[in-house]
Order: C-alpha cells, then structure tokens, then sequence
C-alpha cells in the first residue's frame, strides 16, 4: 500500500503541501493533472529521490520518509524510460539483479520469465537504438519489475506513444499489474489513460490533491 499523510515537497520556488492520498495494496493509482502541476514531484518524493520537507510516506504499513531510495522497494519508470544505450534487453532485465549480487541461476531465470510476461523474447539481444516507442517502454517495465519490488511507480509512461500503442501499453500494464498483484501509483494527464487504469483516481489541482469518483 501507499500513504501520503499531510505531506509537505517542494522542486525549487514551486511547494505542495497538506498532500494525503492512500492505495490500497494491490491497487492501481493513477494521479493526475496538467503539466507542471507537481504530479511528478509528488511521485518522486515517494520514490525517495526528493525530500518530504514534512509529513509522512508510509509504503506497505512502513514509514520510510526517511528511507533511502534504494530502500523503498519501489520499481521506478522514469518519463522516458531511461535505458541505457551500451546495455542490450537482456542486460536490462538483468540489471537490478546483478548490482544485488543474486546467482547467475536466478538471474536468467527472471529475465526469462519478465521477457515471456512482457512479450519481449525476440529483443533481449538488441539494444534500445532501434526499438520502438512501446518495446522501449517495456524493457523499462521489465527493468523496474526485475527485482520484485512491491510499488511500481510510472512517470507518464505511455506520454510519448501513438493512440494505438497507448491502448496496447494500458492492456499490458492492466494485466500484469494484477498478474504480479503489485501496488502502481501512476502519473499522467490523459484523462482517457487515468479512466481505462485506475482503482484509485485523483487529480493534482490548485496545489490540492483530491479524489476523482
């Protein structure tokens, strides 16, 4: 689960606060808003790579506001996904598991099994130069899903894709969400997005987080 209680953040001149929300575990949350508006600072600050100036984060019934990033147990996907160009597919999904040291065994295992989730077996030897929009965005998918992490957090995910591939990316993040029962806190501006994802919807407004029913 996830839980922002009176949380106070700021991203230079611009501040939030008295910022609550909750997620229950196994629920996808999508928080939304216009651009600027502080979705992504929001979702930063849970992942840890901002600091609440106030207020609490408690992620799966732990207050971690003070936590390390590296210690929140969150997948993360940046907005552009942020792959490495010298890193094939294979090497991507691998990633997380080999900077904790995990046996070989276990690794090909899991990259295995994320690239048959994800529909990617045919890329694990080709590098992000080349692929397209959606397959880029499902090795950052696999990438974040890697190490078993109990909160996956989106940055606009599918912001960047065409109409249709948007459609085929909500289909895909619908199912193994709930395949991996994994609590999503996922940020965007597209109304349409927000609606075909959510459990838990709410909008970023006048520096006021509320609830969309």
């Amino acid at each position: 689960m996830i839980a922002l209680d009176d949380l106070t953040v700021q991203a230079g001149a611009f501040r939030l606060a008295g910022i609550s929300l909750s997620i229950e575990e196994g629920q996808y949350g999508v928080l939304m808003g216009r651009t600027a508006c502080g979705k992504t600072t929001i979702l930063e600050t849970v992942c840890g790579l901002k600091t609440a100036l106030a207020g609490r984060i408690v992620l799966q019934g732990q207050d971690v506001t003070k936590v390390k990033a590296a210690e929140r147990g969150i997948g993360y996907v940046p907005q552009d996904g942020a792959l490495f160009t010298t890193l094939t597919v294979r090497e991507h999904l691998a990633f997380a598991l080999k900077i904790r040291n995990a046996p070989r065994a276990v690794v090909v295992e899991r990259v295995a099994e994320l690239a048959g989730l994800l529909g990617i077996e045919g890329l694990l030897d080709r590098r992000p130069l080349g692929l397209s929009g959606g397959e880029r965005q499902r090795v950052a998918l696999g990438r974040a899903l890697a190490a078993y992490p109990k909160i996956l957090c989106l940055d606009e995910p599918l912001g960047c894709l065409d109409e249709a591939t948007q459609e085929e990316m909500c289909e895909l993040l619908q199912r193994i969400c709930r395949e991996v029962h994994i609590t999503t806190l996922h940020v965007t501006h597209s109304m349409r997005e927000a609606r075909t994802l959510a459990d838990r919807l709410f909008r970023v407004e006048d520096g006021q987080v509320t609830i969309v029913t």
